[in-house]
Formats: C-alpha cells, structure tokens, sequence
C-alpha cells in the first residue's frame, strides 16, 4: 500500500522530488534522443544547407572537429573555405576534399591570436563576392594542461591567446559573414562551445569561462537575427578524440570527430543550444543534477579531478 504523502519523513520526502527530478531529466534526455534519431529524419526537419549558399566557411578545419564539420558539408555538395594557421595542413586538406567529394575549395592561412585588426581586414577581402550560407566557428585554444590562474604570468600568452581565439573570432567571423546573410536573409551559423561552459571547470577557468561566453552569445544573438531567417546554434561537446582534448583512443563517451559532427548535424535546426551528442547530454545532466543537490561538493569533486588532469600534465613536461 502506498503511504499518504503526509505520513513520509522529511529525508524521505527530499529524496522522492531528488527522484522525480532525475526521472524527468533522464526522460526529457530519451525523449530528445529518439526524436532526433527516430522521428525528425522522417518528418524532415533537418536543415537542407545547400540552399542557404553555394561556400560553408569552417575555421579550425584542418583537425578534429572543425575538419568533420569540413567534410560532411563537403559531401552534401557545398564548397568549402578552410581557415587555420597552418598552410600545409590547409593545402593537404583542401585537396582531400576536392578529390573526395568533389567541390570548389578555398584556403584561408589565419592565426586569430594575432594582434590588431589587419587579420579580420584580410580575411574580409578573401570573402568578399561569396555566396556563403554556412558558417562553422571552430577555431578554439585551450590551457596545455589545467593550470591554477594565477600560475600564468603576464607575460605567458596562454590566457590572451584563449580570449583571442575563443572569444574574439567568433565575434569578428560573425561580423564578417552576417551582413551577406541577413541580405539574401538566410544562412546557418554554428558556434563551437564546451561542456565545460555549464559545468564547473576549475583549472581550466578561462577556456570554461571563453565557451561559456560562446552560450551566451549565440543564444542572444540568434535571436536578434531569426527574423533574417538565420540560424544560429551553439554546440557544447564534451570528450572528443582530438589533440586538443588529448583522447587517443574512441569509446562510447568519446567519440571520433566524425562520428561527434554527423550527430552534431542532425540537431541544427532543431536546437538553438546542444551537446551534439546523446551521451554527452547524459554526462551534463548527471554533473547539473549533482550541482543541483550539492554545489559545493560537486565543485569539490571537480576539482580532485582537474588536479589529477594538472599532475599528469605536469609530468609530461618533465
């Protein structure tokens, strides 16, 4: 028999709403899932990006994500501009694509670490007459290893860098490309954040505090401009095979970069704001739900776990 809610205690009563709330994130989680993967293919609510222009722009394109994200816009049929800092990786790319998939590509060489604004300037004038309809902001910079703030001296560029690429390419690409879009009023621009963005990051609280403005940007932005016919969505990955996450090895929590983008893909359109990837969904929901009971203890746990990321790192140095 089933008690009135007047008879449970206090503790029993706390941890039936804790219960509740865990039943409906996971739900609302499964629920997004088999929509996404089951139902939206068929009701074709993905986005047919060809039609929002000929050229996709991707910076950070030579590697992980930014590459995937390269490639399958490659296959369904669109030209690509390929912007990174290194120009044999470019070169080496643009020609995979171009024998592979078959399209127009462009090489843009950029380091938006750079000072001033002559590399905007430039990058202006190389896109100047294109078609573009797709926007992927990738490029991105993280801490060689997680770092208490206060280590990094004014004069170790680590954290300036991060702002720069970060925080500041993504402002100027949006500037650069938008006004072309709101003008033919369409196009799709996809922000590369992080998980560490909602969750606590200690060690590494630049990079999370950089994606964290990624989030907010891109939710505000996207709806200054959704009357223009623009989509605009920010991904949050978490763990990804790339150099810049260190995994070297795929598992069901970190998947290829191929495999995270063609997820990724099925959600533009659908959600403004995403991890891209079911599980990574789970993990965010798992660590909220934690902050949500325990906040200081959640940071606490975070933080064991930063130090043991700091202490390996440190060790490589050696």
């Amino acid at each position: 028999m089933f008690k009135l809610l007047s008879e449970y205690t206090s503790l029993e009563k706390l941890s039936l709403f804790l219960l509740t709330i865990f039943v409906l994130k996971f739900t609302s989680a499964l629920i997004r899932l088999i929509y996404y993967n089951a139902i939206a293919p068929f009701l074709n609510t993905h986005i047919d990006f060809r039609s929002t222009g000929k050229w996709a722009v991707v910076t950070g394109s030579t590697d992980g994500i930014g590459k995937a994200y390269a490639e399958q816009l490659a296959k369904m049929g669109m030209a690509i501009v390929l912007i990174s800092r290194t120009e044999s990786k470019l070169e080496h790319t643009a020609k995979y694509i171009r024998n592979t998939y078959g399209v127009e590509t462009k090489i843009i060489i950029a380091d938006f670490t750079e000072e001033g604004s002559a590399l905007y300037s430039r990058i202006t004038k190389e896109l100047d007459g294109m078609d573009i309809g797709v926007l992927i902001n990738n490029a991105g910079q993280c801490y060689p290893h997680p770092e208490y703030f206060l280590n990094f001296t004014r004069d170790d560029p680590v954290l300036d860098n991060i702002v720069k690429c970060n925080i500041l390419s993504v402002i100027n690409m949006c500037r650069i490309v938008m006004p072309g879009m709101v003008k033919k009023r369409r196009g799709v621009i996809v922000n590369i954040g992080s998980a560490s963005a909602p969750c606590p990051c200690p060690l590494l609280t630049v990079y999370g505090s950089s994606k964290k403005f990624v989030e907010k940007f891109s939710e505000d932005l996207g709806t200054e401009y959704k009357r223009f016919g623009i989509i605009i969505q920010c991904v949050m990955p978490g763990y990804v095979v790339t150099k810049m996450s260190k995994i070297e090895k795929p598992s069901w929590i970190a998947p290829t970069p191929e495999k995270y983008v063609q997820s990724a893909l099925t959600t533009t359109g659908v959600e403004a704001l995403t991890t891209g990837y079911f599980p990574h969904t789970l993990l965010i929901n798992l660590i909220l739900f934690m902050k949500s009971i325990s906040p200081s203890g959640t940071s606490k746990v975070m933080m064991i776990g930063m130090q043991k990321y700091r202490n390996k790192g440190l060790k490589k140095k050696l």
